[in-house]
């Protein structure tokens, strides 16, 4: 771990006081730790905007299991793309409703690509790419 570096920040109360209720109501027991976790995220989003970076992630999806040949196309989906879908779980939500969760690793430009195909598939609910980053640049 690199060493701490300790800096000021000027900031008008209002908006202090509404970030520390925040921060409390999340569990942070303190301003640095919640500042830090907001730098981070603001550079995952710079790793998935050059789309050239190492990236992870994953693609969640609900559909209905009894929609003709549904199932086999997501399947189709996941085979052409064994190089970056690194990990698969699927629950059964009801007798219809099935939920799947990918996770998925490589060039964000590919990652976006796979979740884009995945949820456009006719027949697919509603579904949605989380990004974040493999940590080595953080």
């Amino acid at each position: 771990m690199s060493p701490i570096t300790r800096f000021g920040i000027s900031m008008d109360s209002k908006l202090l006081n509404r970030f520390d209720k925040l921060i409390s109501e999340q569990g942070y027991s303190n301003r640095s730790e919640a500042f830090r976790d907001l730098v981070r995220d603001r550079l995952v989003k710079e790793e998935w905007e050059s789309e050239e970076l190492e990236t992870v992630g994953t693609i969640t999806i609900i559909y209905d299991h009894h929609k003709r040949e549904l199932a086999e196309t997501i399947i189709d989906h996941q085979h052409h793309r064994y190089d970056s879908i690194i990990s698969t779980l699927h629950v059964h939500l009801d007798v219809h409703n099935c939920l799947e969760v990918l996770a998925v690793k490589g060039k964000a430009k590919d990652i976006k690509k796979i979740a884009d195909e995945l949820i456009s598939t006719k027949g697919v609910k509603h579904g949605k790419l989380v990004m974040t980053s493999t940590g080595e640049n953080l």
